[in-house]
């Protein structure tokens, strides 16, 4: 019977399909569109590392605080109109963004986007929660995650050519054009699903939600102490980019260093969630916390490795890197075996705390932690790019290669404070694994 039920739990309905393929378009013109929008925002718009440390900071936050609260009116509208609505406003946004690059016009159409992504993430999330059960969930979860980092891979491959071959502000538009076709296939492709008045939920049922998860003290400690996770890994879209380019020169690709990371997830999360599963899911997330520091030291030792073996480094033979890259690789490929450990179980642990029947509702706000992650670790990396590795057009003109290598010679320090950000999260989880083990003990003991 038990191994009947297993094998039930690898089959999921159409909807639950039809939801990750959606996901997969839509987050590749996201994420191609997202690694360079740091470069986007300083080197074509013309804002300093602080203003869009700000801007892409405050952008990204509000991704994951608004979509409950614009899940509700796509609940009344349902859900293939609200659908057709996010990916309208994501191609006119996105394409807009190609054309105009003043700063006010660029803030309105940033809007634009953030407002039509938000329409898209309650709708995927909650339809993964509704379509899977308490036997498959975590495996529906990895395998959502899979696609996610699938979509995030295929359009961070691409945008180099786009950006090297024909101008940075030209990735807006494959961005537009892959919402575009997200959008042909929901008008002509894709049924509608209605929403019974029972799951409709206002605003006022979304606020009290988020009442409710602040006033979980369990969750909410949870949440903050994850945060610390994504805020390394945050630097992937808020430092990374820039520090490579300004360390090792325009013919960087800081997109393809960035697809180590869902190349790994894609590689490894749903074997890690199988051999994971008989843990408590704070316990496999306490795995991948314990591995983030070394993460960020990993990015912070290529001086060290170039002072060993010198300015490239033989690949087998086959091909020579830079011990900056080398060490990026590195370091990206422990946050996404971190990954895997920490965001499919966090998402399980967040639904099994939600109220009976409110599954999606509450599931809408499980991305609190990248709300808090994204101010905190875009504001610093603003503050501690312009501290280490400053803009090449804000130093002053006619300095020597000398004097001008010397203004980056401690760039590779900014690593260090995510370092202590992630084995301060580490410790702070180790407790909170204690903690809620015994609490929990003694209540099963009453």
């Amino acid at each position: 019977m038990n191994e009947a039920i297993d094998k039930q739990s690898w089959k999921f309905p159409k909807e639950f399909w039809m939801a990750n393929l959606m996901e997969l378009c839509e987050r590749a013109a996201y994420y191609g569109f997202f690694i360079v929008l740091t470069l986007y925002l300083t080197d074509i718009v013309g804002f300093s590392d602080m203003a869009t440390a700000m801007v892409a900071g405050t952008f990204f936050a509000c991704l994951y605080l608004l979509p409950p609260f614009v899940g509700a009116l796509a609940d009344k509208i349902g859900f293939k109109n609200g659908l057709m609505l996010a990916f309208s406003l994501l191609t006119v946004g996105y394409f807009f963004l190609g054309v105009f690059h003043t700063k006010t016009m660029v803030l309105f159409f940033l809007f634009v986007i953030m407002v039509g992504a938000s329409f898209i993430k309650p709708l995927i999330t909650g339809t993964v929660s509704k379509t899977t059960t308490e036997v498959n969930r975590a495996r529906g979860f990895s395998l959502f995650y899979w696609v996610v980092n699938i979509g995030a891979f295929s359009g961070k491959t691409f945008v180099p050519f786009v950006r090297q071959g024909m101008g940075l502000e030209y990735v807006n538009f494959f961005s537009s054009g892959m919402s575009f076709l997200a959008l042909l296939i929901v008008i002509f492709l894709f049924k509608n699903v209605t929403v019974t008045e029972e799951g409709q939920k206002s605003i006022k049922d979304v606020a009290r939600a988020l009442m409710l998860v602040f006033r979980n003290t369990r969750l909410m400690l949870l949440t903050v102490i994850v945060a610390g996770f994504w805020t390394i890994q945050h630097q992937l879209y808020a430092t990374m980019p820039k520090y490579v380019i300004r360390m090792q020169g325009e013919a960087a690709k800081p997109e393809w260093l960035a697809n180590v990371n869902p190349a790994v997830v894609v590689l490894f999360v749903v074997f890690i969630t199988q051999v994971m599963k008989k843990y408590r899911a704070v316990t496999s997330m306490m795995v991948g916390m314990l591995m983030m520091p070394f993460s960020a030291l990993a990015m912070s030792a290529s001086p060290w490795l170039q002072e060993l073996v010198g300015p490239s480094i033989s690949i087998f033979g086959l091909f020579t890197m830079h011990p900056l890259t080398v060490m990026m690789i590195v370091g990206i490929a422990i946050q996404g075996l971190a990954e895997c450990f920490i965001s499919p179980r966090f998402l399980e642990y967040f639904s099994y705390q939600s109220p009976k029947g409110q599954e999606g509702l509450y599931l809408g706000f499980s991305h609190l932690h990248s709300f808090i992650s994204a101010l905190v670790g875009f504001f610093l990396s603003g503050f501690l790019l312009e501290a280490y590795c400053p803009d090449p057009k804000t130093l002053p003109e006619g300095l020597s290669q000398v004097e001008r290598a010397a203004y980056y010679a401690e760039a590779h320090h900014i690593w260090y404070y995510f370092a202590a950000i992630g084995a301060t999260a580490a410790v702070a989880l180790v407790f909170f694994r204690w903690g809620t083990i015994r609490i929990d003990r003694k209540k099963e003991a009453v």
